[in-house]
C-alpha cells in the first residue's frame, strides 16, 4: 500500500511538515512496510514557505530585515528543489504575528521588509519569485515594499513624501525612474485566494483593516489614503487598483505587486499542488491523507485539503481528512470531498487535551484509520 501525506499546518499548534511526520508515525504503526510520501501543503498563506522548501528538498536563506514597525528582526525566504524559484512569505518580514496586539498600528506597519527580502533574493541572482502574502499586519497599500525596490512618492513640489499611510494624501506623482531595473526580468506569482479590491466596502481596509488596527471610526480616513494612491496610479499608468480583483490582499501589497511588479494571482492551493508534484505522486497510490487545524464549510472555498481532494479524485485515489477540529453539521458536505472525514477532538479527547498533544492524538487517530482499511483490504 502506497499513502501520501499531505495536511496543512494545525495553526497554534503543529506545522505542516510536523503533522505529517505524526501521521506517518501512525500509518507506520500499522505496518511498517506501507510505503509513505510526505508532501505537506499549504494554500499561500503562513506556512506555504516551509511546504514549498520541504516538499522540494529545498534550503532557506536567512535575511536582515524591518519588521513592520521598523525594528531589525532576521527573517528567511526559501529556494526550490530546482535552485531556480524564490519562495517569499511576506509574513516572514511583514506579518502581524510578529506584532502584539498592542503594536498593531495601521499608520506606521510598512511592508518595507517585504521589499527588502525581495531586493535580497535579485541580488542573489533570483529572478522566478512565489510570493505568499497572507498574514499581513499592514494597511499601507505595498507602498513600504515598493520604497524598498526603489520606487520614490512624491509631493505636488516634488520632495518625497513622508513615512506613513496619512502621508498618501499629499501624493502626487510617482517616480518608478529609480526602480530595481532588475525587476523588468523577474516573474512573480502571487500566492492567494483573496479577491477583495483596493477600496469600498469591500475593500483592504473596510475588511482587513480591523484585525490590524483600524477602528471604525478609521475605516473611511484610511481607505481615502489609499484611493489617493490608487488615483495617482491610475492617472500615470492607467491601472485600475480601485476595484480590481485580488488588489486589496495584504492591505493593498496585491495591488502593488500586479501595477508594479507585473505580478499574476494564482490560488495558493493550485501553486503548491503543482510545484510539489502531487499528481505525480499520486500515482500508484490508494490513500492520500490531508488536514488542517479547523475544518468545515468554509474548507470548501479554496482551503488547502479541498484541493488535495481534487486532486486525489483526477488520480482515483482515497482521501482521508483528519483535522484537529470539524463541527459535526458540516461532515455531511466534507463527506461529498472526502472519503473519510475525522477530528482529533471528539467525546473521549477534549479540546484542550488535543491542543496540549497533538502529535500524539494526530498518531493515534490516523493509527486507528488505516488499522480499518487494512483490515478492510484482508477481508
Amino acid at each position: 500500500m502506497k499513502v501520501v501525506i499531505s495536511p496543512d499546518s494545525y495553526k497554534g499548534t503543529l506545522s505542516a511538515i510536523e503533522v505529517a511526520n505524526a501521521m506517518r508515525a501512525g500509518i507506520l504503526d500499522v505496518d511498517q512496510s506501507i510505503e509513505t510520501v510526505i508532501l505537506p501543503v499549504a494554500d499561500g498563506g503562513e506556512g506555504t514557505l516551509e511546504s514549498l522548501v520541504a516538499s522540494t528538498d529545498g534550503q532557506y536563506i536567512s535575511q536582515h530585515v524591518l519588521d513592520p514597525l521598523g525594528r531589525e528582526i532576521e527573517a528567511r525566504y526559501g529556494v526550490l528543489g530546482d535552485n531556480e524559484t524564490c519562495v517569499i512569505e511576506m509574513a516572514q518580514a511583514s506579518g502581524i504575528m510578529l506584532l502584539q496586539d498592542k503594536e498593531k498600528n495601521p499608520e506606521l506597519a510598512s511592508t518595507y521588509g517585504t521589499g527588502q527580502l525581495i531586493k535580497a533574493a535579485l541580488n542573489e541572482g533570483f529572478r522566478k519569485f512565489i510570493i505568499g502574502i497572507g498574514g499581513s499586519a499592514t494597511n499601507d497599500a505595498g507602498i513600504g515594499m515598493l520604497k524598498a525596490l526603489g520606487l520614490q512618492l512624491k509631493k505636488e513640489d516634488g520632495t518625497v513624501i513622508a513615512d506613513g499611510v496619512s502621508a498618501l494624501l499629499d501624493l502626487a506623482s510617482i517616480d518608478v525612474s529609480q526602480l530595481d531595473p532588475r525587476l523588468a526580468k523577474a516573474k512573480f506569482i502571487i500566492a492567494c485566494d483573496v479577491d477583495n479590491p483596493l477600496i469600498g466596502e469591500r475593500g483592504a481596509t473596510a475588511i482587513f483593516g480591523p484585525q490590524k488596527g483600524v477602528k471604525e471610526h478609521q475605516i473611511a480616513y484610511f481607505d481615502s489614503c489609499l484611493k489617493q494612491f490608487a488615483d495617482i496610479v491610475e492617472k500615470q499608468f492607467n491601472i485600475r487598483l480601485h476595484d480590481l480583483k485580488g488588489a486589496g490582499a495584504a492591505g493593498g501589497m496585491g495591488g502593488a505587486l500586479i501595477a508594479f511588479l507585473n505580478g499574476s494571482f494564482h490560488a495558493g492551493i493550485e501553486i503548491v499542488i503543482n510545484v510539489v508534484q502531487l499528481q505525480k505522486h499520486l500515482e500508484g497510490a490508494e490513500f492520500i491523507i490531508t488536514g488542517e487545524g479547523k475544518s468545515d464549510r468554509q474548507t470548501l472555498h479554496g482551503k488547502a485539503p479541498l484541493g488535495v481532494a481534487k486532486a486525489a479524485t483526477l488520480a482515483n485515489v482515497h482521501t482521508v481528512l483528519l483535522s484537529g477540529a470539524i463541527d459535526e453539521n458540516d461532515k455531511p458536505e466534507l463527506l461529498k470531498y472526502f472519503t473519510v472525514v475525522e477530528s482529533l477532538v471528539d467525546e473521549n479527547i477534549s479540546v484542550q487535551q488535543a491542543m496540549q498533544e497533538p502529535y500524539y492524538y494526530i498518531r493515534m487517530k490516523t493509527k486507528r484509520i488505516f488499522e480499518f482499511w487494512v483490515q478492510m483490504g484482508k477481508n
